[in-house]
C-alpha cells in the first residue's frame, strides 16, 4: 500500500475571507515522514479534538456536506471554533486529487484545540488508499452487544460526556473491538444500561422489519450517520419506510436483518448476534453498496 498524504492547514473559523492566495494557500503538503505534529498538541495529548473519516470512490469524495455538518457539530460540542466549510471543502478538493481514481481511497479531517496554552487550533487532512478487498460486505460479520455503561437518555442529563460528537477519544471504542475479537467476534453493538440499540465502535447500526428500515434515534446520545443517512435516502426513494426509533435490545434478535453501515467499510450485513445466526438479504445488501458507491460528493 502506498504512504498517506498528509496536508496541514493553516485552520481559519467561519466566516473568515480567504487570504490573498485563497483557500489553497492555507492547505500545506508535507512528506508522510516528516515530523508534523507537536507532542504539547492537545489533540494527541488529552485527544481533545474531533475527526471525520470519508471515503473516496473514482476520484470523488463522498457526503462532503454531511461529513462537514458532523464536524461542525462536534466543534460546537467541544466549544471549538466553527470550521470554515470552504476552507474544509479547498482542503478536501486538493487532498482528494492526490489520491488513484481506480481504487477505493479515504480521507480523515482532524481538527483540535491546538498546543496548549496557544488558543490557535490545528488541523490536517490524511489521504490514503483504503485497505484490504472489503469481503465483509460479501461474507458479513459476526457482532456481539456490549453495555456502553451508561442510560438512552445520557447526552440530556450530562451534555458534557460529549455524547454524539466525534472526538478524537476512541480508546473506548477500540477496546470495545477487541473485547468482541475476544469472544470470537467480529465488531461490536453497544447497548444502554437502560436496554435499547445505540451504535457499534465505528459504524450505524440498521435493522429490517419488513419493508421498513430503523436506525437508533441520534437523541439517545450518539453520532448522527453519514451513510446512514444516504441510505435511507435510497429506502425512500426504492418505496421502502425508513424511520429513527428507540429500539429495545430485543429488537435485534427479532429484525429481518441488521447491518453496521460505515463511511468506507459501506454496508456489512450482520450474519451473526451474539452467537445466534441472522438472517442475511444478499441481495439488499448488494443494492446498498451500489448505492453508497454511487452517491455524489
Amino acid at each position: 500500500m502506498s504512504d498517506p498524504v498528509i496536508f496541514t492547514i493553516d485552520i481559519h473559523p467561519a466566516g473568515d475571507n480567504p487570504p490573498d492566495g485563497g483557500w489553497a494557500s492555507t492547505v500545506h503538503r508535507v512528506e508522510a515522514d516528516a515530523p508534523t505534529l507537536r507532542v504539547t498538541d492537545l489533540g494527541a495529548s488529552r485527544g481533545d479534538g474531533v475527526f471525520e473519516t470519508f471515503g473516496v470512490i473514482a476520484g470523488h469524495p463522498q457526503s462532503v456536506a454531511a461529513h462537514l455538518a458532523r464536524l461542525a457539530n462536534s466543534a460546537t460540542l467541544l466549544e471549538l471554533p466553527a470550521p470554515n466549510e470552504e476552507q474544509w471543502r479547498e482542503a478536501i478538493r486538493i487532498a482528494a486529487a492526490t489520491l488513484p481514481t481506480e481504487v477505493q481511497c479515504g480521507l480523515k479531517l482532524v481538527l483540535t484545540r491546538g498546543i496548549e496554552g496557544t488558543d490557535r487550533p490545528t488541523g490536517w487532512i490524511v489521504a490514503s488508499v483504503a485497505g484490504g478487498d472489503f469481503a465483509e460486505r460479501r461474507k458479513g460479520i459476526r457482532v456481539v452487544t456490549l453495555d456502553r455503561g451508561y442510560p438512552s437518555d445520557i447526552a440530556r442529563r450530562a451534555p458534557w460526556l460529549l455524547a454524539g460528537a466525534k472526538t478524537l477519544s476512541y480508546a473506548v471504542n477500540m477496546a470495545a473491538q477487541r473485547e468482541a475479537r475476544r469472544r470470537g467476534a467480529d465488531d461490536a453493538i453497544f447497548v444502554s444500561s437502560d436496554g435499547y440499540v445505540m451504535e457499534a465502535p465505528t459504524s450505524t447500526v440498521i435493522i429490517r422489519r419488513g419493508d421498513v428500515f430503523l436506525t437508533p434515534r441520534t437523541d439517545i446520545g450518539i453520532l448522527p450517520g453519514t451513510s446512514q443517512l444516504a441510505l435511507f435516502d435510497f429506502y425512500r426513494a426504492a418505496g421502502l419506510k425508513a424511520e429513527e426509533a428507540v429500539i429495545p435490545v430485543a429488537g435485534l434478535a427479532d429484525a429481518d436483518g441488521l447491518w453496521l453501515v460505515s463511511s468506507v467499510r459501506l454496508a456489512a450485513p450482520i450474519v451473526q448476534l451474539d452467537g445466534a445466526t441472522v438472517t442475511h438479504d444478499r441481495d439488499m445488501t448488494d443494492r446498498m453498496n451500489a448505492a453508497l458507491l454511487a452517491r455524489d460528493a
